[in-house]
């Protein structure tokens, strides 16, 4: 496995791809593939998958050739983001699968109708891919986020678990680096040279999916999964919930009991724009009934 942030011995980038890379495949967006319509809610359009049907949708995604093709997992925290940001809202726009990863947003989905099959989480989801590989057909994985040095603990403890996946690549960029061109141009060089089928994005929403949306044309993967903190399990920085917490519907509690001074205010706000975000959807649906 390479070493994290390993610069070329001059000092400049490894040659990234000279043209961008064209729109190919019959994956392009995953409810076209699939023969599934998307569920409209809170201004987005969301696949009503379920955790298998995403996992094949990306693994067949990863093995086809062009435009790299993008997921994004919405949930309640990212709905109130959605509301005042128009370049998130683009970024969503533009993305090849969306699955909902929040119970209130599968809930909501079941009180307007229609309903969302499942909670399909980033963090079960990279999981899942990882495990879906084979020797015979290995994929060729990219972790990118974190803090310093997570992605390579993460990417050696990957390679440790799976026989069917190649980590041929980590990098957790410095703080502040999505306003530094020459960073920016050294991430996009080093994922070039390395060319995964899946590259991982662990920067948390929204910087992700603007940087993935941004940067489109010049990410040299096929598969890019904008995944929040799942480099973090990944690497064991971080637990998840029980499964019967995740059941449940109670996996924001655990998480804001293990880290209560980032996520105690968020999941408060969140709490007290859910009324709100309901009462926006319902309004809109009525308006468009008449």
């Amino acid at each position: 496995m390479p070493t994290e942030t390993a610069d070329p011995r001059d000092g400049s980038p490894p040659p990234a791809r000279a043209e961008p890379r064209t729109a190919e495949g019959p994956a392009r967006r995953a409810h076209e593939a699939l023969g599934l319509g998307r569920v409209r809610l809170f201004g987005v359009d969301i696949d009503p998958v379920r955790l298998d049907e995403a996992v094949r949708w990306i693994l067949r995604a990863a093995r086809e050739p062009g435009l790299c093709r993008y997921v994004v997992t919405p949930n309640l925290d990212h709905s109130l983001q959605l509301r005042q940001n128009q370049a998130l809202r683009n970024a969503y726009a533009d993305a090849a699968l969306v699955i909902a990863d929040g119970w209130p947003v599968v809930l909501a989905s079941r009180l307007f109708g229609p309903p969302l099959p499942a909670r399909v989480t980033g963090s079960d989801v990279v999981p899942a891919i990882l495990r879906g590989a084979t020797r015979e057909e290995p994929l060729r994985v990219f972790l990118l986020g974190a803090m310093e040095g997570v992605a390579a603990r993460a990417g050696r403890r990957v390679e440790a678990l799976h026989a069917g996946i190649e980590v041929v690549g980590t990098r957790s960029p410095p703080f502040g680096f999505e306003h530094d061109a020459r960073e920016n141009e050294l991430i996009l060089a080093h994922i070039a040279e390395a060319r995964p089928h899946v590259l991982v994005v662990g920067f948390g929403a929204p910087k992700q999916e603007l940087w993935v949306h941004a940067h489109l044309p010049k990410i040299a993967a096929n598969v890019a999964l904008c995944a929040g903190a799942t480099i973090d399990f990944l690497a064991g920085e971080r637990s998840r919930a029980p499964a019967w917490v995740q059941t449940v519907g109670a996996e924001w509690l655990h998480r804001m009991m293990t880290e209560p001074k980032r996520l105690g205010p968020r999941y408060l706000k969140n709490a007290i724009g859910f009324p709100t975000l309901l009462f926006d959807e319902w309004r809109e649906r009525r308006e468009l009934r008449r």
